[in-house]
């Protein structure tokens, strides 16, 4: 079992920056994928973000590519998003997830096992 709880969301003006964080809890073991993913009101949860546990491989969606980047902190039990160069659509609820006993990580969210709250994110123009 592993708790998710995210934190960081908020509403700043395009162009500005936040820093998601999701602390976790209990084992996932040695092979995990953490990951962010998003769904504004009436569309697709979707994938935004993944680290992978061993080599720390990450992969992005490609409208946040070069804008936003994942990093985990081990000591700390802590994912994190940080987010630059925000823009108006990327306004949404925030996820965190976990894949355990994973081989790498997928796109695929009805594979993830684990699902943090949420964190809303607002981006104004």
């Amino acid at each position: 079992q592993v708790k998710l709880v995210e934190s960081g969301g908020g509403s700043v003006q395009a162009g500005g920056s936040l820093k998601l964080s999701c602390a976790y809890s209990g084992s996932a073991g040695s092979r995990y994928c953490m990951g962010w993913f998003r769904q504004a009101p009436g569309k697709e949860r979707e994938g935004v973000a993944t680290v992978y546990s061993r080599g720390g491989n990450t992969a992005y969606r490609d409208s946040v590519k070069d804008r936003f980047t994942i990093s985990q902190d081990n000591a700390k039990n802590t994912v994190y998003l940080q987010m630059n160069s925000l823009k108006p659509e990327d306004t949404a609820m925030y996820y965190c997830a976990a894949d355990v006993l994973a081989n790498g990580c997928t796109w695929i969210d009805a594979l993830w096992d684990y699902w943090g709250q949420g964190t809303q994110v607002t981006v104004s123009s």
